[in-house]
């Protein structure tokens, strides 16, 4: 007999990571604040819907959630119906939403007060690596939870690692998201002035993949930027939000983030052309409209 969890949260990501629980054998209950969706899932999977966070909790060892932004969390934890006052003393909450780092602390810290254990673990990996079971899971929080959970979460990732106090989690999730913005915008530079310059861009990537121009981005996303198809996963919406906490982070901890801001008003350009739901590899879009300008120069770019 599994363990009893719950998962609170049945997003694109939240889904498939909540069925991985429930096929490894342990007694899921899910919540989700679209209860169609809940009862989709309860049809698929073996397990059951509770009416709100709380009654999803109730008798858990471990509660998972992944939600939308730090009020949703504040909100399926702290709020009337919230986890955390149904919750056994000791049971451990592991967060995967990305949200702020001081929203996890705050949440440790409450857990912490009531007999209960919090960590922050935003993942990476995007839809295909939640319904792969391929994840990378990044902690923030205290070893003993962890150890607790950590067994649980292999279920849906393959890499997790605890990288210090409450907020490290959310804070090293910041890093991936500003690493990506830089690797795509470049990705996004060098097909388009490819394309520009009459090179059949598909060759040339096929031969700078095997230098040191390769990426993750450039294997997986390349070919579909050239064919400008953006229907693979993290859209534009959820990267801005990443990216609007990551600067804020930076604002207080004084980091310098030229070119992460600079890719985030990019892709406010490419939602004004109506790729709000386009995937980040949507960057090319926005230089390709820009080409098509009949005025266009170098210093509008």
């Amino acid at each position: 007999m599994g363990r009893k969890l719950a998962f609170i949260g049945l997003g694109v990501m939240g889904y498939p990571m909540a069925g991985h629980l429930a096929a490894a054998g342990h007694q899921v209950t899910v919540y989700n604040r679209t209860a169609t969706t809940a009862e989709r899932w309860t049809r698929n999977h073996e397990g059951q819907r509770a009416a709100t966070p709380a009654e999803a909790a109730r008798e858990a060892d471990v509660v998972f959630a992944c939600v939308g932004n730090d009020d949703h969390l504040r909100s399926v934890t702290l709020g009337p119906n919230g986890a955390f006052g149904a919750m056994k003393k000791g049971a451990v909450f592991v967060d995967h939403t990305t949200a702020s780092a001081a929203i996890a602390r705050e949440l440790h810290d409450a857990a912490r007060e009531r007999g209960l254990h919090f960590l922050d673990a935003p993942v990476s990996g995007g839809q295909a690596g939640a319904e792969n079971g391929t994840l990378t899971v990044m902690v923030g929080g205290d070893r003993e939870p962890f150890e607790q959970a950590e067994g649980l979460i292999h279920h849906f990732a393959r890499y997790v690692k605890l990288l210090g106090p409450a907020g490290s989690g959310q804070l090293a999730k910041m890093v991936n998201q500003i690493c990506i913005a830089g690797v795509v915008q470049g990705l996004a530079e060098a097909l388009h002035f490819a394309e520009q310059a009459g090179l059949d861009a598909a060759a040339v990537v096929d031969v700078i993949s095997k230098g040191a121009a390769q990426s993750w981005q450039m294997d997986n996303r390349a070919q579909t930027m050239i064919e400008n198809k953006f229907d693979f996963g993290f859209a534009v919406d959820w990267m801005r939000k990443d990216l609007g906490i990551a600067l804020d982070e930076a604002r207080r901890n004084g980091a310098h983030l030229p070119l992460a801001a600079l890719v985030d008003q990019f892709y406010g350009e490419v939602q004004a052309l109506g790729g709000n739901r386009w995937d980040t590899s949507s960057l090319i879009a926005r230089l390709r409209a820009l080409s098509a300008r009949p005025s266009t120069t170098v210093a509008d770019r």
